[in-house]
């Protein structure tokens, strides 16, 4: 049986509505679906919201309504925040939905029938924000690593017996070097489970909003044990006979926020081990945006809406950036100086120009055809091999999830062919009837711009089927494959080109 591609988002904790960060990873995900179809591959995309644990309970006390309506309300807008973003995701979960509980609840019982869970008493440091628990030696001035306040918790819990799984864990880590992305996050998990491993206290007395153990009267589930299980059972776990959960486990990419990198490096697969399922293939470690330098921060009044900057800047423009602006793993900063200076400096005057000339000489000499080819010299055959190059340095970045690489070699072939022209002058062989020479010329900018759409599909899906649209070359996802990059002879004798409007309009005044 052929195995899916299956691309994760973390599940979103709903205490609060969606922010950039949010978005950040859910278009990372996003764009990483499209690229692997281009590819020809069957793609499984999830997403969707944890919503159990004590911090929403305190949430939806302090907002003074009970605590599903205020899930119900908050999850909405997480997955209304999908359409904005033009995700692909295939499924969206809930956790406090029926049939994820059935399966956070099955794979407690196979962790007990296997003998890794255990009743003790539980006496620690717990921060309600992070939902998690501390040692001792890890807190920073008597806080969370994350900086969030820890309060003293003792009440009877089960335990699992993370302990048991620090050697396997290490072993699985030396025999898989490409488990966690960047290096620098993965080198941080080894270090901390080479320190020990303590049993990990997975159930709660002290609050009621989470999945019920039914045999175990009084606790609920730890929320992180609920959560994780969430890319399972939106396969159909516990029926192993379910074919999405044949077709797509083990994950391919589980892509999160550094800050619970942690729970998913070294208790997932401890889970996973104990209940003697596959492990996923890689976990992506992502950074943090800052604002204008600045955390963001409620009480700052900093925290970006993703749906405010789209209103302003434009889908394509939000999602450019994101991916483009930072090395994928590293920490950003969400600031007007770096949106106005990245999409005017590469959309603007380098993508847009360099369309906007190709397509007013090509409909001002060649009525609004697409023209043909003639012979080619060493300035077009130099052209080709460039398209070569970067077509294939573009899969190799987009396959280790280096976006900003990806697009940095697009804008190069972009900067190749401004240059091209410019070199060529094909308005100077326009007044000198030089017809087949113009012809040839325009027509492998064409291409060009054709073979740049389609990379740029992934992330900015708006503009690039606009523009190939124009070429008469789209009827729909099939015609964006990968191997259709590589053909320079792709676009039609005399097809018509379709006029378009500005795609990359300057961003100063709407930034201002």
């Amino acid at each position: 049986m052929e195995k899916n591609i299956y691309i994760t988002t973390p599940i979103y904790y709903v205490n609060d509505k969606p922010h950039v960060g949010h978005a950040y990873t859910s278009i990372a995900c996003d764009s990483l679906a499209r690229f692997y179809k281009m590819l020809g591959k069957k793609v499984f995309f999830l997403t969707g919201t944890d919503e159990h644990g004590l911090k929403i309970q305190q949430s939806a006390k302090e907002k003074n309504i009970d605590t599903q309506s205020f899930v119900d309300l908050m999850s909405k807008k997480f997955h209304d925040l999908t359409s904005v973003l033009m995700l692909t995701n295939d499924d969206f979960i809930r956790t406090t939905s029926e049939k994820h509980k059935e399966g956070a609840r099955q794979f407690w019982s196979s962790l007990e029938e296997k003998g890794e869970i255990y009743l003790d008493k539980y006496s620690g440091w717990y921060s309600i924000r992070d939902e998690a628990y501390y040692q001792e030696d890890e807190l920073i001035d008597g806080k969370a690593p994350t900086g969030g306040s820890v309060d003293w918790v003792e009440e009877p819990s089960y335990f699992f017996r993370l302990s048991k799984y620090q050697k396997p864990l290490l072993d699985f880590y030396s025999k898989n070097p490409n488990f966690v992305y960047p290096q620098s996050r993965f080198n941080e998990v080894i270090k901390f489970v080479e320190r020990g491993l303590k049993d990990l206290s997975i159930s709660r007395t002290s609050f009621t909003w989470g999945v019920d153990i039914p045999s175990k009267k009084g606790h609920v589930m730890y929320v992180w044990l609920d959560a994780l299980t969430n890319y399972i059972t939106a396969l159909g776990y516990p029926d192993n006979s379910s074919e999405k959960l044949k077709k797509n486990w083990p994950a391919n990419y589980h892509i999160v926020g550094k800050d619970i990198l942690r729970f998913h490096a070294i208790y997932w697969p401890a889970f996973l081990m104990a209940a003697e399922m596959r492990l996923p293939s890689q976990i992506i470690a992502h950074g943090w945006w800052t604002v204008e330098k600045e955390k963001m921060s409620k009480s700052i009044g900093n925290v970006v809406d993703p749906i405010d900057i789209i209103d302003r800047i434009g889908l394509d423009s939000f999602r450019y950036f994101l991916l483009r602006e930072v090395p994928f793993g590293n920490d950003g900063d969400f600031s007007k100086h770096a949106i106005i200076s990245r999409i005017n400096s590469e959309l603007s005057n380098n993508i847009g120009n360099f369309i906007n000339r190709v397509y007013a000489m090509s409909t001002s000499n060649f009525g609004n055809q697409i023209p043909r080819y003639g012979q080619f010299l060493e300035s077009e055959k130099k052209i080709e091999l460039k398209i070569l190059e970067t077509v294939e340095q573009y899969k190799y970045y987009f396959l280790n999830v280096e976006f900003s690489k990806a697009l940095g070699a697009m804008i190069e072939l972009v900067s190749a062919g401004n240059k091209y022209i410019d070199t060529m002058q094909p308005w100077s062989l326009a007044k000198e009837n030089q017809t087949e020479r113009l012809s040839t010329i325009l027509r492998l900018m064409l291409e060009t711009i054709r073979i740049v759409c389609t990379m740029t599909y992934p992330i900015m899906p708006l503009a690039s089927v606009k523009v190939l649209k124009s070429l008469s070359c789209f009827d729909g996802d099939e015609n964006l494959s990968y191997e259709s990059l590589k053909n320079i002879n792709f676009l039609s004798d005399g097809s018509p080109i379709e006029k378009i409007d500005l795609l990359f309009p300057k961003i100063d005044k709407k930034l201002s």
